[in-house]
């Protein structure tokens, strides 16, 4: 029989008993909201699951990524995976009943090592090009003088062929480089004048009015990275109006300044851009005769002059080209 001292003592015991409970519950519920802050904290994608695939923990990366889970390997340890056009590193361990899992988003990186791979075969395939497309231009120069004067135009298309050649290899090399500007105070006037020269060197087939800045102003910058710039964006103009269903097509280029910027606007009437997203994005091209290298390119040389290059939300189809003054 227990006694009144032995009853009141296991009374004791049990509320201390439930005391300590409670505050072990507490430091739990203290620990899993550590837990929870630590992995809201990180940069990736986290989840915790139970053996049986459900979600014991996940922070808010992960929720958004929530339709990734039905594609995980959970028999894998390290894997790479495409969801959505990105790509992410998923890494899995297995510790008792719980899965742990992180996926860490790699689109930007895999796309920095595509293009560094991309632009060391194309430094390369240019470079190799580059002699042969130069003896071929000499040669070429030196038959326009000894054909028959009927036969001139066949040398001249020629020549137009090398001058679209010449164009990529500059440009592919330029990309694989890296744009450094060397400003000088130069003249609009320079850069129209060989823009006008283009305009006879670049072949074409449709009826097009070429309405250009009839104003002369100083610019400080480098004369052939802009005239490249704008060149881009003339023959750009030119295909677009070559692919258009219209014989006939209107390139305007058109100007502005205020106290910080010179501002260039160029339109042309040809076909409208189908995938904006692609613009400005490197062996992306809109274009079948493209390269992908000419927009990115001058948004590079633009910037290598503290400016941009926009493509404004018009219904006409308009580039913006800011340059500082």
């Amino acid at each position: 029989m227990i006694t009144q001292e032995e009853l009141q003592h296991l009374i004791e015991q049990t509320y201390k008993i439930e005391s300590n409970f409670g505050e072990l519950k507490a430091s739990y519920r203290h620990l899993q909201d550590t837990i929870e802050k630590v992995v809201e904290f990180l940069p990736n994608a986290i989840w915790i699951l139970e053996n049986d695939g459900k979600v014991f923990l996940q922070n808010s990366q992960a929720k958004e990524l929530s339709e990734i889970l039905v594609i995980l390997r959970l028999d894998e340890n390290d894997y790479e995976i495409n969801f959505k056009e990105n790509s992410y590193l998923v890494r899995i361990s297995n510790y008792q009943d719980k899965y742990l899992i992180s996926a860490t988003d790699i689109t930007e990186q895999k796309r920095k090592e595509n293009l560094a791979t991309m632009g060391q075969m194309a430094a390369h395939l240019s470079h190799e090009i580059r002699n042969p497309i130069g003896s071929i231009a000499l040669l070429a120069s030196t038959l326009k003088k000894r054909v028959k004067p009927e036969n001139v135009h066949i040398v001249t298309e020629i020549e137009k062929s090398i001058f679209r050649i010449e164009r990529i290899i500059k440009a592919t090399l330029m990309f694989s480089k890296g744009v450094t500007a060397e400003k000088k105070s130069l003249h609009w006037k320079e850069i129209q004048d060989a823009l006008n020269e283009i305009t006879t060197y670049y072949s074409y087939s449709k009826e097009i009015e070429f309405r250009f800045l009839e104003d002369d102003f100083t610019l400080y910058g480098d004369f052939d990275l802009l005239l490249m710039m704008f060149s881009n964006f003339l023959i750009n103009a030119i295909d677009a109006i070559e692919l258009d269903d219209e014989e006939e097509g209107i390139i305007e280029l058109s100007y502005h300044q205020d106290e910080e910027f010179h501002h260039f606007y160029i339109y042309d009437s040809g076909v409208p851009i189908e995938n904006k997203k692609a613009l400005f994005g490197a062996f992306k091209s809109t274009k079948v005769k493209g390269n992908g290298l000419g927009l990115i390119l001058c948004k590079q040389i633009a910037t290598a002059h503290d400016g941009d290059v926009f493509l404004l939300e018009n219904e006409k189809k308009i580039f913006e080209i800011k340059i500082k003054r």
